[in-house]
């Protein structure tokens, strides 16, 4: 199975990487291979939150997505690799993923449930309100008591009609209620938690300026943050600043390079090389062929039991 780093190379061609399946077709990605696909968190229509039970032959492969997004386990026990990390999960565990966050179900029991909740920033924050900065910076996994999995899993297995208004209430409803366990809980250390903060509010910044915000020297903050997070503070620094870049590009009349000096870069080549990097291919690539769509509906069919 791909992960972090470890591609299966296509046979007998040197620059294609194997991402998974799209309606039982192999998907091959051109270009360098990146260490985790740009997958937003999959909302059907306009809607601006939604809830998914977990199906193995849909898994996706080592992601990330602007989308904050929570998983919630209620069977079975799995394994999840964020960053060059690894979480161990159990029935009755709650995870987060915040924005540019890579994560991927390395492995699962056969017995194993999982509901995957995601709301776009927007209706995060109006949700949240002014616990939506502090809810980045929060808990990763926590253990929830019996009583708080029976209610969450019921939220999340409850029929929610056909009303956009009433879906997104429940949806609403649902992370709030996630988040109210999640918020009282500390799995990170205090300069990682405040460094995720001042990033989602400012990608732009510079180390020394986030070691600032964080209160914290330079070479302390770095430390614990790849300990907490998985990936280095420059690493998530920069896929923030790139999904910055892409809805700024989308959303915009722009040109790429007013989107890049808008998203925090420097300049459109400190733009082009991360993206090249971070993703594998070109901006002009990314958004002028159908490889954003191939990379975008990419799975991997299965899941291993263990």
């Amino acid at each position: 199975m791909p992960g972090r780093g470890t591609p299966v190379p296509a046979p007998g061609a040197d620059d294609l990487a194997f991402f998974g399946s799209v309606g039982g077709q192999a998907v091959w990605y051109p270009g360098d291979v990146p260490e985790a696909l740009y997958q937003p968190f999959p909302l059907p229509g306009a809607a601006r939150g939604h809830v998914w039970h977990h199906v193995p032959e849909t898994r996706r492969p080592r992601h990330f997505h602007t989308e904050p997004e929570l998983n919630l386990i209620t069977a079975g026990r799995g394994l999840f690799g964020v960053g060059d990390s690894a979480i161990a999960v159990a029935a009755g565990d709650l995870l987060w993923w915040s924005p540019g966050q890579d994560h991927v179900l390395l492995d699962a029991s056969a017995d194993f449930d999982l509901y995957v909740i995601g709301l776009t920033p927007e209706l995060s924050a109006r949700v949240l309100g002014r616990d939506n900065l502090p809810a980045h910076g929060g808990a990763t996994r926590i253990r929830l008591e019996p009583e708080a999995l029976i209610k969450l899993r019921w939220l999340c297995a409850a029929p929610f009609g056909a009303d956009p208004s009433a879906v997104e209430r429940h949806v609403g409803d649902l992370w709030r209620d996630a988040h109210t366990f999640r918020l009282t809980t500390v799995d990170k250390h205090a300069l990682t938690s405040r460094a995720i903060v001042s990033l989602m509010e400012r990608p732009e910044l510079r180390r020394d300026d986030v070691a600032l915000a964080a209160r914290g020297h330079p070479s302390d903050v770095s430390r614990y943050f790849h300990k907490d997070v998985g990936l280095t503070l420059t690493e998530y620094r920069t896929r923030l600043r790139l999904l910055r870049f892409i809805h700024i590009a989308d959303t915009r009349e722009t040109n790429l390079m007013s989107a890049a000096l808008n998203a925090g870069f420097g300049s459109y080549s400190q733009c082009h090389r991360a993206f090249q990097e971070t993703l594998g291919c070109s901006p002009r690539r990314f958004f002028g062929t159908d490889l954003r769509t191939r990379m975008e509906a990419a799975v991997i069919n299965g899941v291993g039991s263990g």
